[in-house]
């Protein structure tokens, strides 16, 4: 079994339309596919946006039953589906349940696959397996375009963009939250059903809250993802607000690398995207303690983090959440070397997070 890549992330939306609108606006994907009703898709509706190497789903429930309309009412709009790519569904799904997934869907084929205008069709076989929480693994092969697109899905006419311009290129991980006591499970089933490393792990003590993380990564180093706990002999914090909010395990955030954060910072802050603020005394000592490239007075005024590995140097940015319980939000990251995590950025994150969160209990307390 050989997985890839991260080939697509389905979010399960409330409006997808709404969903669709703020994600082309805000961060400049476009939508290349539609699907519903009248394309087969009886029960939903879904979008595809793309940009880069970065390929979202954003699927609305039109029915009670609907497996997204359950996942919304239980925990708002999130991910639900993480599609891993794989040169094998029909092998990899039996080698994942025989090593413990539970089946969810059984191998699909789809041909012809229906493919944007210009080019040919091809095919795609798919199966599901269990992940976290509610959310679940779609094993995605491919064969013919790389652009073809997810069966009841077909191409929204019109022009689309060549790339030129796009600020975001790839999905650089996923930040996962788990209930206390389940981390090491959790990392221990990635690695022992998906063949996944644990690549990282630290414990982060921030004003008598505390959080154990772990990162557990694909051998192609296509599939990072953050596992996180909190301490639950420490006081409760943000972790624990997000497992309430989302009710149970869930992506707290999606991260998106870039080939310049200054540059995608910028852009996306004139769009209206607002992101955490960081204190100015972070940025003292940083070209000292760091030896980071970047000018700092760009990093100050954005507010974008800076740390290292041993490998080299990774700058890294959160958004403020736009959901309704404040549970899932964005990071936008450039690496330049760097294949792990700094501990420094962990703890900034954390009490970055702090900070919006005691700010908007002051405003309902206002």
């Amino acid at each position: 079994m050989n997985i890839s890549g991260i080939d697509h992330v389905e979010f399960y939306v409330g409006d997808a339309r709404q969903a669709g609108f703020y994600f082309c606006t805000a961060y400049g994907f476009h939508v290349c596919a539609q699907g519903g009703p009248e394309t087969g898709l009886v029960d939903q509706r879904s979008l595809l946006l793309r940009q880069g190497d970065i390929s979202l789903v954003l699927t609305s429930g039109l029915t009670p039953e609907h497996p997204a309309t359950e996942y919304v009412r239980r925990h708002g709009d999130g991910v639900a589906v993480v599609g891993l790519a794989v040169d094998d569904a029909t092998g990899a799904h039996g080698e994942l349940v025989a090593a413990g997934a539970a089946s969810v869907a059984p191998p699909t084929v789809a041909s012809p696959m229906v493919a944007p205008p210009g080019t040919h069709g091809g095919r795609l076989s798919s199966a599901v397996v269990s992940g976290f929480g509610d959310v679940v693994h779609r094993l995605v092969e491919r064969h013919g375009p790389a652009d073809g697109l997810l069966p009841g899905l077909v191409p929204v006419p019109g022009p689309h963009p060549d790339g030129n311009g796009e600020l975001l290129r790839t999905i650089d991980h996923l930040a996962i939250c788990v209930p206390a006591g389940q981390l090491a499970a959790t990392s221990r089933y990635y690695q022992d059903v998906f063949g996944f490393a644990q690549t990282f792990e630290e414990y982060i003590e921030v004003g008598g809250q505390g959080m154990d993380s772990a990162v557990v990564q694909s051998p192609s180093r296509g599939v990072t993802f953050t596992l996180i706990e909190p301490d639950p002999t420490r006081r409760p914090g943000q972790i624990n607000d997000f497992l309430q909010w989302h009710a149970g395990a869930g992506v707290q955030h999606l991260a998106f690398g870039v080939n310049d954060i200054v540059e995608a910072v910028g852009a996306l802050a004139e769009r209206g995207v607002r992101f955490l603020g960081t204190p100015a005394s972070y940025y003292d000592t940083l070209r000292d303690r760091l030896g980071v490239e970047v000018p700092v007075e760009d990093l100050r005024r954005l507010s974008i983090l800076a740390d290292r590995d041993h490998w080299g140097h990774l700058f890294q940015i959160f958004t403020e959440s736009v959901h309704v319980r404040r549970t899932l939000f964005l990071e936008i990251i450039e690496r330049r070397g760097a294949l792990t995590f700094g501990s420094g950025n962990i703890r900034a994150l954390y009490e970055a997070k702090e900070r919006e969160l005691s700010a908007v209990t002051e405003e309902a307390a206002a």
